[in-house]
């Protein structure tokens, strides 16, 4: 890796880390909906200038079914899952469940017929994944199960998401398909947002997460992928996949307070190495849009 695909892969690692970070304190303050409007409009009106510099959008006449299914499970439903799914359960934790991500892609690719055998490494790899999310999940049994239910059908969506950008859309500009994406979100969830809109002013705190949410955790981040794909290529980058959920346990951790056991880092241990083991050693490349899924 270049100098300058480390820095774009540090960089990328860290704002595909956070949010679940910034999600945390914003919603403490703030509506869902509201949370993921602010998110998915301040994107779009970062990222939309750059994506009308860069070329047209005469594609999306033919596009327009895959479009939607991508907008869909890539930003309007997982993002209301992990922002609600926040509401009640730690940061860090919704950011190791969102690290199965691959292990599920790898799944649903297989039962859709795009994908390949599962060989003992994979078979192992995905064990392994299951058994790590059993494991933390185990002490939500009590009461929370549902949110860590929610997030993981987030990773579900993403994985989702995956495909249908590498089967359908792997020749679309991805700036275009980003900022489209951005607005057709902010146009779901407007009227969710106004019926929700906050009675008192947020702290300054949430308004700054908010902020840091839409413009670099969003805008900037995905701009930093397609960066980071063109100097690494796709295969390389798609390996933001297992850093940046680390990030995402250290800062709920170190910055939050959060809660980290022994068993729980068994836990996160075994959705790591199972996502690694279940998407490595295949002859498949993924395309650059088709790795967009970690936040």
């Amino acid at each position: 890796m270049t100098r300058r695909g480390l820095m774009y892969f540090v960089l990328l690692s860290v704002l595909w880390g956070v949010p679940y970070l910034v999600i945390k304190v914003a919603v403490a303050e703030v509506s869902v909906p509201f949370l993921v409007f602010a998110r998915a409009a301040i994107g779009a009106l970062v990222l939309l200038p750059f994506a009308f510099l860069v070329g047209g959008f005469g594609w999306v006449r033919t596009k327009r079914l895959p479009l939607v299914g991508f907008c869909l499970t890539e930003m309007i439903a997982p993002w209301v899952l992990i922002a609600h799914g926040e509401v009640h359960i730690d940061s860090s934790t919704a950011g190791m469940l969102i690290a199965l991500t691959p292990a599920i892609t790898v799944v649903l690719s297989k039962l859709l017929g795009a994908g390949e055998g599962f060989d003992i490494r994979r078979s192992s790899g995905l064990s392994l994944g299951f058994f790590g999310v059993c494991l933390l999940a185990a002490p939500t049994l009590g009461g929370d199960l549902l949110y860590v239910i929610e997030i993981v059908l987030a990773s579900v969506c993403y994985a989702i998401g995956s495909i249908i950008a590498s089967r359908w859309l792997n020749d679309v500009p991805v700036a275009q398909l980003t900022g489209l994406c951005l607005i057709g979100a902010a146009v779901v969830y407007a009227w969710p947002a106004i019926q929700t809109w906050p009675v008192l002013p947020p702290s300054n705190a949430a308004i700054a997460s908010i902020l840091a949410l839409g413009v670099f955790c969003t805008a900037l981040a995905f701009a930093m992928f397609f960066l980071l794909v063109r100097e690494v290529g796709p295969q390389r980058a798609v390996v933001i996949t297992y850093v940046a959920p680390a990030i995402a346990v250290a800062a709920g951790v170190g910055l939050l307070g959060e809660p980290l056991s022994g068993g729980t880092l068994v836990a996160f241990a075994f959705i790591l190495c199972g996502s690694w083991l279940s998407t490595s050693g295949g002859r498949t490349k993924p395309s650059p849009t088709s790795a967009v899924t970690t936040n």
